[in-house]
């Protein structure tokens, strides 16, 4: 881990101490620093924060106002920090539970979120319980019990529905007309990849590395790769190219039947 991210990891919990005490009882970094891709100036710093119980509202605006970019400046793109109580973390729910979620960061649009409820649904609810699934795989605990202690895989089935409801966000999302290079279809097809990757083999890999196993043995591998090489500068593949991809990608995950449609 980067000296940058290690210090601003400390400070964090050293905050989010300060304002929920002895409810605290966990911190891990989760994410691709986690998974051991983080990408300087591209990947985010995600945090999960585990509570004995509901954070009150009051508590909820300190945390937000002691640990968002302005107060405390994050090293990465941004931070990403989601509060879970802890039985929630410990259920297996694939729904998003969260008591908290903040995004900020200098390259980050604002959002602080105190209700589930309040999350726009075109934004995805999928996310939550899929990045406690790698944080229980991989979180790096900053405090506590070890991750895998502590948080719970949603059911085979909740997992392969919450990764198709991904697949097709991604599908969902517009780009450009045409043929040209589609900023940000790198990400979609590397995200591609680790889902293909958790469902085949059970196991979470950050999107570099998750890119470099499917292409080891893909009939995509030329667009694989260009995918990993546009996360370092090169151009993007096509919008066309990518979503081809995607879809193979959903059909392999959906190929024993729909679980949105079972």
């Amino acid at each position: 881990m980067r000296d940058d991210v290690r210090d601003y990891l400390a400070d964090l919990v050293e905050r989010a101490r300060g304002v929920l005490g002895d409810d605290l009882t966990g911190a891990y970094a989760a994410g691709s620093v986690g998974l051991g891709g983080y990408q300087p100036g591209r990947s985010d710093v995600d945090v999960a924060l585990l509570v004995a119980g509901p954070v009150p509202a009051a508590a909820k605006r300190a945390l937000v106002d002691r640990l968002r970019h302005e107060a405390l400046p994050c090293p990465a793109r941004g931070l990403e920090l989601v509060v879970y109580r802890r039985d929630v973390a410990a259920s297996g729910t694939p729904e998003p539970g969260f008591e908290v979620e903040l995004n900020t960061g200098a390259a980050m649009a604002f959002r602080a979120t105190f209700d589930p409820a309040d999350r726009p649904a075109a934004d995805g609810r999928f996310w939550y319980a899929l990045d406690r699934s790698i944080l229980r795989q991989s979180g790096l605990a900053l405090l506590g019990a070890p991750a895998a202690d502590v948080v719970a895989d949603p059911s085979p089935a909740a997992l392969r529905a919450l990764l198709v409801d991904a697949l097709r966000w991604w599908l969902a999302r517009p780009t450009p007309p045409g043929d040209g290079p589609a900023p940000g279809a790198e990400d979609a097809v590397l995200g591609a990849c680790r889902a293909l990757v958790r469902h085949r083999d059970g196991v979470w890999l950050g999107k570099v590395d998750a890119g470099l196993r499917v292409a080891a043995t893909d009939p995509d591998a030329a667009l694989i790769r260009a995918s990993i090489a546009a996360r370092r500068g090169a151009p993007p593949p096509t919008g066309p190219a990518a979503r081809a991809f995607q879809r193979r990608v959903l059909s392999c995950l959906t190929a024993d039947g729909d679980p949105r449609r079972s």
